[in-house]
């Protein structure tokens, strides 16, 4: 009997398989559109805008018709988008598809989030984040079947991954109604999941010491993830002189980095707290880079690994930390602004890097991600200094 916890599971795999697929096929796509690579930075953040844009709704469609509905619609949705894209014969056509994407994208991730987040374990959470890594690291696997050297046929890839998301909606269909009816027995999701203040402003909550920089590191981060997402295939392709299939691959194996370093530190946090993940993570992922920016061939392109493997950690870290960083009063709203502030800063950087590399030369890709990876580390550090000053200020005032 398929329950609906394994369901969700399967459909978070669904929510990672687009994610990664645009940069593996884009060295070749976009000398097939005769459009310029860097035009790929222009092209996430519309998807990252839409995806962003359909989350502030999320809600009210959660509310009126449902997580059930909304994650089947969104699914179908996703599939749609991806078939489109492998039948476009523009970039034009494709741009619009990809918005149908986004559109589906944002609604999942946050109604099975918000689902999971009131009608089971925490550690539930960690998991599901994990699964994503699953999706993002068989998708480019299968795209590079597809990829044959500069005329590589990426629109049949994007038809695979476009008919296992049509499967896994299909799956949703059949859980539907045993779905509906957990939902019956269940309190109103949306109310319990994004309380409200009266007390306070809204915005208040950011004169709360280390707010501001808690939400640059996230946004430092998601840089980082975007820009080896988006440019990792490019860099290889460009730098190394190795071919958009094999490109694919190496790509493949730093979103496997991310599912396992997800894997591994959900274990590790039954022993360790949030801060000393995320430290961890950045420090694993420094070394990555290193490795990634040596002049090794191979050996080289290990450090993708590496880096992923760290990165694992640090997304979901900063996000369940904030409840008990800022307190529990604000954590909703605190969580929207981690995750808005966190894709405007990851998107203009990838943007500006996509502009600079192709006019200047992708060599530059390691010495930006190291450069982001200590800015990361030293903000990280004055958050947790700042939140402490703040907590022993609170607890002198309360004594």
């Amino acid at each position: 009997m398929i329950t609906i916890l394994a369901v969700i599971y399967v459909v978070f795999i669904s929510l990672g398989l687009p994610d990664s697929l645009f940069g593996v096929a884009w060295p070749v796509v976009h000398k097939e559109f005769m459009v310029a690579e860097s035009f790929a930075s222009l092209y996430s953040i519309i998807t990252g805008v839409c995806t962003g844009g359909i989350s502030l709704i999320a809600g009210t469609l959660i509310r009126k018709f449902g997580t059930p509905r909304v994650t089947l619609v969104s699914v179908i949705l996703t599939a749609c988008g991806l078939l489109g894209v492998s039948f476009a014969p523009n970039i034009v056509v494709m741009m619009i598809c990809t918005v149908i994407m986004g559109y589906g994208a944002g609604a999942i991730d946050t109604a099975l989030n918000n689902y999971i987040s009131l009608h089971y374990e925490a550690r539930h959470m960690s998991w599901l984040h994990c699964f994503w890594g699953v999706g993002v690291t068989v998708s480019p696997l299968i795209m590079s079947v597809f990829l044959n050297g500069e005329t590589g046929n990426w629109r049949v890839g994007y038809r695979v991954i476009a008919i296992i998301q049509f499967c896994i909606a299909f799956l949703v269909l059949l859980s539907l109604k045993k779905w509906l009816k957990h939902d019956k027995t269940s309190t109103n999701e949306p109310e319990q999941a994004t309380p409200k203040t009266e007390k306070h402003s809204v915005l208040e909550v950011f004169k709360i010491k280390g707010v501001i920089t808690s939400v640059l590191s996230q946004g430092l981060y998601c840089s980082m993830e975007f820009l080896i997402g988006t440019w990792g295939a490019s860099f290889l392709v460009n730098s190394h002189g190795i071919a958009p299939d094999v490109a694919a691959k190496w790509v493949s194996l730093y979103f496997g980095g991310i599912m396992v370093g997800r894997l591994i530190s959900g274990f590790i946090s039954l022993k360790a707290n949030d801060d000393t993940l995320i430290r961890g993570g950045i420090v694993t992922a420094f070394f990555g880079i290193l490795l990634l920016a040596l002049p090794f061939g191979n050996i080289s392109c290990c450090g993708l690994l590496l880096i992923g493997v760290g990165f694992g950690p640090i997304f979901p870290s900063i996000l369940h930390s904030v409840p008990e960083r800022f307190g529990k009063e604000f954590s909703a709203d605190l969580t929207g602004f981690h995750m808005g502030g966190a894709y405007g800063i990851g998107f203009a950087v990838q943007l500006a890097f996509g502009y600079v590399a192709t006019a200047t030369t992708f060599n530059i890709t390691p010495y930006v991600l190291l450069t982001l990876i200590i800015l990361l580390f030293i903000i990280n550090e004055v958050t947790l200094k700042l939140i402490k000053s703040r907590k022993s200020n609170e607890n002198s005032v309360n004594s």
